[in-house]
């Protein structure tokens, strides 16, 4: 659905954007992760059409973006960082103005105005004017206008800055409907949290450059990070852990202090049969943790500082 070609975008001696290429398939969710000042923004506005990339260029649904394709950029939908809805104008209101300039009219207008108040979840606050909603409701409005169209590729730049952690969940829970129902959604965020969430892919960017992507796993595992699992028990815990050290996928497992520190590729793969060996050993399991890398210390493997710098 998106296939971006290799865009550099520079503002002066500022290089924002340095040769990005990624692309998004039908249905999925496809996250880019970096911090304040990474050129994500650059990006989206190259993206959408809204600026003109010095190199490389944007193909959406096989057609070539320039900031004159009309037809080409119809087929986006974009929920822009700012939000950008009129105070003075109800949740309906917006929504239909926003629409007839999309070229809707009409029952399908009206219909469609319902269907996106829905969505987000202002369907009982659609009368009221949105100068009277909260942070996160106007984002929640910001984002129903994007969909108005039905657009084949939403794109949302931060959505969720500076909203409650209500409204901010409300926003989430709708972006997963969106990808599942076929949507192809580009999500710009530096929020760790909310890519390992949404998204189906991650392209982590900074100084404009796409540093690495793939899923959540392929992007730890591609670091040597590994899946960490802790048992509290009784018993013959030293034989145990040799015999867990022999479990396909185990990297590491030892015994101190009253537990069995493993270390795993996959720690869903090696749970249940090392958890039998401690049992079938006589031992009694008290507790079992299991913790897993983040983006976070994919992040500061790659760049050598935290997301948040």
């Amino acid at each position: 659905m998106l296939d971006v070609r290799a865009i550099s975008k520079r503002f002066g001696h500022v290089q924002a954007v340095r040769e990005l290429s990624f692309q998004v398939a039908p249905g999925e969710t496809y996250g880019l992760l970096g911090p304040n000042g990474a050129g994500k923004s650059t990006a989206i506005s190259v993206i959408a059409g809204l600026l003109v990339p010095d190199d490389g260029d944007v193909h959406v649904h096989g057609e070539r973006i320039t900031t004159r394709s009309t037809a080409a950029r119809g087929a986006i939908g974009l929920v822009p960082q700012e939000v950008a809805v009129y105070p003075d104008l109800t949740a309906r209101e917006n929504l239909r103005f926003f629409g007839r300039l999309y070229g809707l009219a009409g029952a399908d207008l009206d219909a469609r105005v319902d269907e996106v108040l829905e969505v987000i979840g202002l369907t009982e606050r659609a009368g009221d004017r949105s100068s009277e909603f909260s942070g996160g409701m106007n984002r929640r409005l910001n984002i129903g206008i994007g969909l108005l169209h039905r657009p084949q590729l939403l794109i949302l730049d931060e959505p969720t800055v500076g909203v409650d952690p209500q409204s901010r969940n409300a926003i989430l829970d709708s972006v997963e409907q969106l990808s599942g129902a076929g949507m192809a959604v580009l999500y710009t965020t530096h929020y760790m949290e909310e890519a390992e969430r949404l998204c189906d892919r991650i392209g982590i960017i900074d100084e404009g450059r796409l540093q690495a992507e793939g899923t959540r796993r392929e992007l730890t595992t591609s670091i040597g990070e590994r899946d960490t699992i802790r048992i509290e028990a009784s018993g013959h815990l030293e034989a145990a852990a040799l015999a867990i050290q022999g479990i396909d996928g185990v990297v590491e497992a030892t015994s101190a202090d009253g537990s069995i520190r493993v270390l795993a590729v996959d720690a869903g793969a090696v749970i249940a049969e090392a958890i039998a060996i401690v049992s079938g050993d006589g031992g009694n399991v008290s507790s079992v943790e299991i913790a897993q890398p983040d983006l976070e210390a994919v992040f500061l493997h790659l760049t050598g500082k935290a997301l948040r710098d």
